[in-house]
């Protein structure tokens, strides 16, 4: 294990980028993981706090793995196994219309009173527990770009080094703190890894 919780994971990547410490950087977090990593993050470098909503599209036979992923207008990023993986072209449009219809639902739930916090021309610090194959962040990264940061740093405690690759044409900086050759899942590399509900990101962003 590399990290005995999100708490943890949390407070060294906020060391990671003491830099944009008094910058007001807006930190984005995935929901729903990334979210109390996301406040800590937050409170270290006196930024703030609001998430962007991002979902994998899920290979037909095996729903944790992801073969793709949409954003909050739409875009899709497919990854170039995904038709290996059984993503036909009318199981990704399902796919996708399911999606979306999460995102909408979660947008509701999570900022009912206000609209997303405007990225553009701010420090934008993208933050998740761990990527796998990276699919959510590269649409959260490219959704983020269209929005004109000034810049867009993706940082994460884990990740596989093929992933970080792919991720680094959509961001100004990332930042990873391990880099193992040898992945199978996020949930690995942490002692303690529970899941987090909506009602603890709701909770969460009322504070924000």
């Amino acid at each position: 294990m590399v990290f005995a919780n999100r708490n943890q994971a949390a407070d060294r990547l906020a060391d990671a980028l003491a830099v944009y410490k008094g910058q007001h950087p807006l930190i984005l977090a995935i929901p729903r993981g990334a979210v109390p990593m996301g406040q800590r993050l937050a409170r270290a470098l006196g930024g703030e706090l609001d998430v962007v909503l991002v979902r994998k599209l899920r290979a037909p036979f095996n729903p944790e793995f992801a073969i793709g992923s949409i954003d909050e207008s739409g875009w899709t990023y497919i990854a170039d196994y995904a038709e290996s993986a059984g993503g036909t072209p009318a199981y990704l449009e399902q796919e996708k219309q399911a999606q979306r219809a999460t995102i909408r639902q979660r947008r509701a739930q999570y900022t009912p009173l206000r609209p997303p916090i405007d990225p553009a021309g701010r420090t934008v610090i993208v933050v998740d527990d761990g990527l796998a194959t990276g699919a959510t962040m590269i649409s959260a990264l490219h959704a983020l770009r269209a929005q004109k940061p000034a810049r867009l740093v993706c940082a994460v405690p884990v990740a596989p080094p093929d992933t970080l690759d792919k991720i680094r044409p959509y961001a100004d900086e990332v930042v990873c703190l391990e880099a193992p050759e040898f992945f199978r899942a996020v949930g690995q590399f942490y002692a303690d890894f529970p899941q987090i509900e909506d009602a603890e990101v709701e909770a969460i962003l009322r504070q924000a």
